[in-house]
């Protein structure tokens, strides 16, 4: 389970930056007009249905005016409910996203014919170290061995 968790973690490093700077431009430019819209209306600036569609158009074409409304007119009670549900929503979809991008299995990135398969020396019973017909970097076929010792040799010939 350890390998799923970090293998995510490597795949997501640049979406966790983009993400969190997705967060802070949603809370500004969605959550704070939304609050503040909300508190006005609930004040008795607009009592009827087209009261609350005139702050929500004004208050979303100045966002950071109506960020520094909400700590003026102290609706940052109502600022804090609709932003914790906000993140909680959020937190959710980025979750959701994390666990997809986690590999299926522990070998998911891991080349097919490379040796990296193996751990602490593995191919070394098989392979040799030092000297033999080169299969990969370090890594040898003996010809001594006992067995077979055929090799496969998988490729494209270019021709210019």
């Amino acid at each position: 389970m350890n390998y799923k968790i970090e293998g995510a973690i490597k795949r997501n490093r640049k979406n966790f930056i983009i993400c969190a700077i997705l967060w802070v431009f949603l809370t500004i430019v969605f959550v704070s007009p939304l609050a503040l819209s909300l508190f006005q209306v609930g004040q008795g600036n607009g009592k009827n249905g087209i009261g609350i569609f005139q702050a929500l158009g004004e208050n979303f074409m100045h966002p950071f005016v109506s960020m520094g409304k909400i700590f003026e007119l102290g609706a940052f009670g109502n600022f804090l409910s609709i932003w914790i549900g906000f993140s909680i929503f959020y937190l959710i979809f980025f979750f959701i996203g994390f666990v997809r991008t986690a590999p299926k299995n522990e070998f998911s990135d891991i080349e097919h014919g490379s040796s990296d398969w193996s751990r602490h020396g593995e191919q070394y019973q098989v392979l040799n170290k030092n000297k033999g017909i080169i299969l990969a970097e370090n890594n040898y076929l003996p010809v001594d061995k006992r067995g077979n010792v055929n090799v496969l040799v998988v490729g494209r010939i270019r021709f210019w």
